[in-house]
């Protein structure tokens, strides 16, 4: 694939096949963010119990864990691009089946539950093979910039396109919204069939190979790679943090700081734009400083927004603080996603993405509920310095690879992919 010279920048070209998957990735998240916000809402309307409420929320991770990493193997045996638009294909077929039961009056939580559990169990076979298939469309010195136009585009379809369209929708019936994200992924699923990827030829697998020891192959590359073990060591503390942080959020302004569901929403679009603002910057940001330097840079801010939000009692200090937040969050994850698109094997990638993927999301639950015990415990701002704390671990943790050469230097020549949040 061509790609445009922009100095010692090598920015990927939106012509032929980034283009189109570019606008799959974007038009699909806006329908998943259509389709997550509406569901706590139905799930509220058919039950009063918060157990089976929470459960809607618990299976955006539960499949994760359990088929997180034969995602990943299954995305190594597969062919990437038809293996992307069949699974948005049968997944487009299930969000339309529950909108039609929905608009006749069929649904149930149980279903609701079930729906959700279907949908992220297909979606670790699909981002796995999707972090795989990015590098046979765009140059190797393009991969910065092409991730960080991906990250970008979707940040502003679920935080700022799905947000005003959600209660148009359901202005209109509270099916509306699944309707509208069975045909995103329809959609997606036509633009990713019409891709024309040149694959590299894969070595031949042993015989007798089983999925198991596929998966325990990927799992020794991530653990032997010093500068991967690193991230994803560093990357799992963060989530952990922002576990913490995320669902004690809305405690925090409307408690702590008092101020109501106005505070609530200026926090939540400070993030979004500083999140958009970082994934526009990224590039540039990396080619300057270096990849694991800017990954540690923009940790080191994050604990300084951090520490702001938790000690300084005024709305403006935490809007501040998080819209610089997701400015460096979305700076670390571009450069992650690079370093590890980079560093994994071609072979090996689906593999090692689903390892990396499976631990760093295990931390979120894990850090909402320590979240949770912190601020029932020592007060409600206690959650922002309890994550600050393990962004610290996560920042050191990294230290030892600056000292690194070949890792310290420019991210455009370094040879080695949220999500923090």
């Amino acid at each position: 694939m061509a790609a445009t010279e922009a100095g010692s920048v090598r920015s990927a070209d939106w012509r032929g096949g980034f283009g189109r998957l570019w606008t799959a990735a974007v038009v699909s998240r806006l329908g998943d963010s259509l389709r997550t916000a509406a569901m706590p809402l139905l799930a509220a309307s058919l039950t009063t119990q918060p157990l089976l409420i929470a459960l809607v929320t618990a299976c955006g991770y539960l499949p994760w864990l359990i088929f997180g990493l034969l995602g990943g193997a299954i995305a190594d045996r597969v062919d990437q691009r038809r293996a992307m638009w069949m699974v948005d294909l049968l997944r487009g077929a299930l969000v339309a089946a529950f909108a039609v039961a929905v608009g006749v009056g069929h649904a149930s939580i149980a279903l609701l539950i079930a729906l959700a559990f279907a949908l992220t169990t297909l979606q670790t076979l699909f981002d796995n093979a999707a972090t795989a298939l990015l590098p046979s469309m765009v140059p190797a010195q393009s991969l910065g910039s092409a991730n960080a136009r991906l990250l970008t585009g979707q940040q502003i379809a679920g935080a700022f396109l799905a947000a005003p369209l959600v209660p148009v929708l359901l202005a209109g019936g509270a099916a509306l919204p699944y309707v509208a994200d069975a045909v995103t992924y329809v959609l997606a699923a036509v633009l990713i069939a019409s891709l024309r990827v040149s694959v590299p030829d894969r070595p031949p697998r042993a015989a007798g190979s089983t999925l198991r020891g596929d998966i325990a192959a990927g799992l020794r590359v991530l653990w032997g790679d010093r500068a991967l073990r690193g991230l994803c060591t560093a990357t799992t503390l963060c989530n952990v943090g922002m576990g913490a942080l995320i669902a004690t959020l809305v405690l925090h302004v409307t408690g702590w700081l008092d101020a109501g569901n106005a505070g609530y929403a200026l926090a939540v679009t400070a993030y979004g734009a500083g999140s958009v603002t970082g994934g526009l910057l990224a590039g540039r940001l990396s080619e300057r400083f270096g990849r694991i330097r800017g990954i540690v840079g923009a940790g080191a801010m994050q604990i300084g927004c951090l520490l702001t939000m938790g000690t300084v009692r005024e709305l403006w200090a935490l809007a501040c603080g998080l819209a610089v937040f997701g400015f460096m969050g979305m700076v670390w994850n571009v450069n992650q996603v690079t370093l590890m698109q980079q560093r994994s094997p071609d072979s090996m990638l689906g593999r090692i993405s689903s390892a990396f993927r499976t631990m760093t999301i295990a931390g979120a639950p894990l850090g909402a509920m320590l979240g949770g015990a912190a601020a029932g415990a020592w007060g409600l701002n206690t959650p922002a310095l309890l994550a600050a704390g393990l962004f610290v671990c996560a920042v050191a943790s990294l230290l030892p690879l600056l000292r690194s050469t070949r890792l310290g230097g420019s991210g455009a020549g370094t040879q080695v992919r949220e999500e923090v949040g």
